[in-house]
């Protein structure tokens, strides 16, 4: 992943954040920071399921609305999703009206809680897959951390998450540091990372 100075700033930032200006806050605020909240690590997993075969671009701007239309992520409040939200939700012009997307989520909510009570929360799992520093490289779409969280979720039930879609996902969460060497973003991403604590359950 490349570097593009901001004519905003004259910053370098990751080139792709200048594809559209909503990447932008998100790219300096949220991607790449470390999380360990339960509601927001489901939340970004059910919002990649979603990109599956779209841009992040729809989906960043539908985000209200999916959460508006999805409980605000809450599991345990998905997971008791049943078939007339299903069809709700498919009238649901406001997100991305997609049957078998749809059914996963919910399903996912409620292998969520399965995981739950397996490993204590959301985070202590996921982040047993972390990628060490420095990580795979720039412009990879996987790693072989994405791949072997992806195969413990499959095993576990999960849907539509494959190593693309988890590497993306652990990227944004923080367990992966995808910013480019040259980004202003990098070393705040990596102050941020040796300030957190891992979770342990």
């Amino acid at each position: 992943m490349s570097a593009v100075i901001n004519p905003l700033d004259g910053h370098p930032r990751c080139s792709w954040c200048a594809a559209a200006p909503e990447f932008l806050p998100y790219h300096d605020d949220e991607w790449g920071y470390p999380v360990d909240d339960d509601r927001l690590l489901f939340e970004k997993l059910s919002l990649e399921v979603f990109q599956a075969g779209l841009s992040w671009r729809t989906i960043l701007n539908k985000r209200a609305a999916f959460r508006a239309a999805f409980a605000g992520f809450d599991i345990d409040a998905l997971a008791a999703f049943t078939a007339a939200d299903v069809e709700r939700l498919l009238a649901d012009a406001a997100i991305v009206r997609h049957r078998a997307k749809i059914e996963a989520v919910i399903n996912n909510a409620a292998r969520a809680q399965q995981l739950l009570a397996e490993a204590g929360s959301l985070a202590a799992f996921v982040w047993r897959y972390e990628a060490p520093p420095p990580g795979p490289p720039h412009g990879a779409a996987t790693s072989p951390q994405s791949e072997a969280l992806s195969r413990a979720l499959k095993q576990r039930g999960w849907r539509f998450v494959g190593p693309t879609t988890i590497f993306a996902f652990m990227q944004a969460m923080g367990l992966v540091n995808g910013h480019a060497e040259a980004c202003i973003v990098r070393a705040k991403v990596t102050a941020s990372r040796r300030n957190f604590t891992i979770p342990r359950h």
